[in-house]
């Protein structure tokens, strides 16, 4: 039986920000871009240190540790050799310099938006968040809103909104990242929309764009438990189910950006209909619309229908906790198919870990025993324990971190990504 462990926001590694790459996984890297990448992830290291994880020479260290920090990049820092007292003599480390650059990343939805502005380093400085109506929106209205929350959050960290290095910025839906384009999202009345072109003439600071189970998953790759790991996925479930794939540190998004879309595969020919317009989508099964369906016919919820989805799903849950079998029924199934979706993903891609996340989780009975048993069953008996599950209670900040991080990622690899000089950059 795979292990199940609830993980709240405060138990999230908190010191460096990135991925820990193991040196030898990625060696293309440009030598200067691999030495930053792994000060920012530690926090603070010597050079000497540098030099024996990365297995370089300590003159290479110092030569390209002493440009990046002429341009305002990385900076040296005091620190106590004896951690465990304040006596010693000062040893010099390196860091990353975070007040000179600034990203935002930005999540909008379909029941609030969310933003936040991060140094450099990784280090958040302000966060917002706007309630909205569910309705989906023309795109003047999205970049509105888009346009609203990088103004309140830089006006929350005291910084303008048009020095920022690069915006982030994360919808549900099919998008593909590497071309900016949205093709379908329930926040978006059209189809096929170059989000991130229109984002940046409207706002004139670099954009990048991705869907927002990537987002997830790219906050536990930079901040939380995906750190340390190579392999791991995560699943999101709230007003939809998505899911993000980390394969050797690195996101996976598929040939045309727009893989791993877990909620739109099919557990049941010619079934439920999905909010994609197709039938028989794990999500029409496991996310809110699809209990709530569920929950009108079954608790003859008709007369509330200008009750919000959010209630529903309570007096619903409530229901369930109080004893009533029709509620305890619909997250039973709701359950199974999870079951069966998560067991597809561990005899497809065999993770070292899978990590839950998302407002829903909180429905225990999506994730009890019973459950986990099913996925048990429904996964290949290879003499092997399945993956260990765990339950991440991020708070709503976290979609924006990872969309951030996003941020963060393109603007490192546009300063250190090339083999130009970086005075020509």
């Amino acid at each position: 039986m795979a292990q199940i462990r609830t993980i709240p926001q405060s138990a999230q590694p908190k010191k460096g920000c990135g991925p820990l790459i193991d040196p030898l996984s990625d060696p293309s890297r440009p030598l200067r871009q691999q030495i930053f990448e792994r000060v920012r992830a530690v926090g603070q290291i010597a050079r000497v240190q540098l030099s024996k994880e990365l297995g370089i020479s300590p003159a290479s260290v110092t030569t390209i540790t002493s440009e990046l920090i002429e341009t305002g990049i990385l900076e040296e820092v005091q620190t106590l050799r004896d951690a465990e007292s304040s006596r010693g003599r000062p040893a010099v480390a390196l860091g990353v310099r975070s007040g000179t650059r600034h990203v935002v990343g930005i999540k909008l939805s379909d029941r609030e938006h969310t933003a936040v502005l991060v140094g450099f380093a990784g280090n958040l400085i302000a966060g917002e968040a706007i309630e909205r109506t569910p309705d989906a929106m023309e795109l003047d209205a999205l970049l509105d809103a888009a346009a609203e929350l990088l103004s309140r959050v830089c006006a929350k960290g005291g910084v303008e909104p048009h020095t920022i290095s690069a915006l982030g910025l994360g919808v549900p839906g099919f998008v593909d990242s590497e071309k900016g384009i949205v093709h379908w999202s329930p926040v978006l009345t059209e189809r096929h929309i170059d989000l991130a072109a229109a984002l940046r003439a409207r706002l004139a600071v670099p954009v990048v764009v991705d869907n927002d189970a990537n987002l997830v998953t790219l906050a536990e790759l930079w901040f939380g438990a995906g750190r340390a790991l190579s392999d791991f996925a995560v699943v999101t479930i709230e007003h939809g189910v998505g899911m993000g794939y980390v394969i050797n540190h690195r996101i996976y998004r598929g040939a045309r950006g727009m893989g791993m879309e877990l909620g739109h595969t099919k557990v049941q020919l010619d079934g439920a209909l999905c909010r994609c317009g197709q039938r028989g989508c794990l999500e029409a099964y496991v996310a809110d619309y699809a209990l709530v369906r569920e929950a009108r016919t079954a608790l003859n919820l008709t007369h509330k229908e200008t009750q919000s989805v959010a209630t529903l799903l309570e007096s619903l849950y409530a229901h369930a906790k109080g004893g009533n079998s029709a509620a305890r029924s619909i997250f039973r199934r709701a359950g199974r198919y999870l079951a069966l979706g998560l067991s597809n993903v561990v005899n497809l891609f065999d993770p070292q870990l899978i990590i839950l996340s998302g407002e829903r989780m909180r429905y225990d009975y999506l994730y009890a025993k019973e459950t986990m048993a099913e996925m048990q069953e429904l996964s290949l008996d290879t003499g092997r324990d399945i993956p260990n599950i765990e339950i991440h209670a991020w708070g709503d900040l976290l979609w924006a971190h990872g969309a951030a991080a996003l941020a963060l990622h393109d603007v490192t690899e546009r300063l250190l990504g090339s083999s130009r000089e970086m005075a020509a950059q």
